[in-house]
């Protein structure tokens, strides 16, 4: 899979683009849609900068006109426009990628950059097949086993990721809870955490157990994840997920909340040496 910022990773960075270039102009939406005389309205020009609509290349050549721009920044943005109409990798796996977790996953194929928190379960990049078959069954929806199977399969599809020519940098930090907890047999565990342990051989890779005698962090409401991109202009998301949907954080304040948080998780936590002894012993102890 490459590394190569897909559809979804573009489509932010067209927004972006969009609304940094008529507040440029210094215009509102109001007057921007009046100078494009009928071609299309205040809710449109909106929801392109919300990203909750996709502009056709003929109405962003309406948008470059009023705003004045160049030739070779009018091709860049046409061009970047003319990609987001692109179909992800994912969308051939259908409903195993819910409409929710698409975006994440357009998202995390062009990520150069993870850190996260894992409160009770192993984090989806670092899972082996059988702990998330096992975490899949144990929903009360579950699905019959060709829906588990293609499930299965965007994981691993996902986690091409970490052995590619440029790889993702993954920094976990996983709660003690989360290497304790036994998700399907000993020996699925055993495998798993030893999975972990090896994870941590790969330079790109570092993973800490935040151990229960830390005592209280800032973290103690729940997971989260950061994804950092390789392009200054694309801003870094920050990312909640529950089981029937996701929030989506993009506004600076609330980045640098997490990040700090993060920053906090890896002071706290055993460094990562310690951690990979801990998970082998954890491992060995089952």
């Amino acid at each position: 899979m490459s590394s190569r910022p897909g559809p979804t990773v573009r489509a932010r960075r067209l927004r972006y683009e969009l609304r940094r270039l008529r507040e440029q102009c210094g215009l509102t939406i109001d007057q921007v849609a009046e100078r494009a005389e009928g071609d299309f309205g205040t809710s449109t020009i909106s929801r392109w900068e919300t990203g909750d609509r996709k502009v056709r290349p003929t109405d962003l050549r309406v948008l470059l006109d009023i705003y004045e721009v160049d030739d070779a920044k009018r091709e860049v943005l046409l061009t970047l426009a003319r990609e987001t109409r692109q179909r992800g990798w994912w969308h051939s796996y259908g409903k195993a990628v819910p409409d929710w977790f698409q975006f994440f996953v357009g998202l995390e194929s062009g990520a150069a950059s993870i850190r996260t928190y894992a409160a009770e379960l192993i984090p989806g990049l670092l899972q082996t097949e059988s702990y998330h078959r096992a975490f899949l069954g144990a929903a009360p929806a579950a699905g019959n086993e060709e829906e588990i199977a293609r499930k299965i399969a965007v994981r691993t599809a996902r986690q091409e990721r970490l052995a590619d020519d440029s790889p993702i940098e993954l920094w976990a930090i996983l709660n003690e809870a989360v290497i304790r907890r036994v998700v399907g047999s000993t020996e699925t565990m055993r495998e798993q955490l030893h999975h972990v342990a090896d994870m941590t051989d790969l330079p790109h890779i570092s993973i800490q157990v935040l151990p229960f005698r830390a005592g209280a962090h800032p973290a103690m409401d729940g997971s989260f994840t950061i994804l950092g991109f390789p392009e200054a202009f694309d801003p870094d998301v920050g990312y909640l997920e529950n089981q029937t949907g996701s929030l989506y954080l993009e506004e600076e304040h609330q980045v640098q909340r997490y990040k700090l948080i993060h920053e906090h998780l890896v002071a706290k936590a055993l460094d990562p040496d310690e951690s990979r002894a801990l998970l082998t012993r954890a491992a060995d102890q089952l």
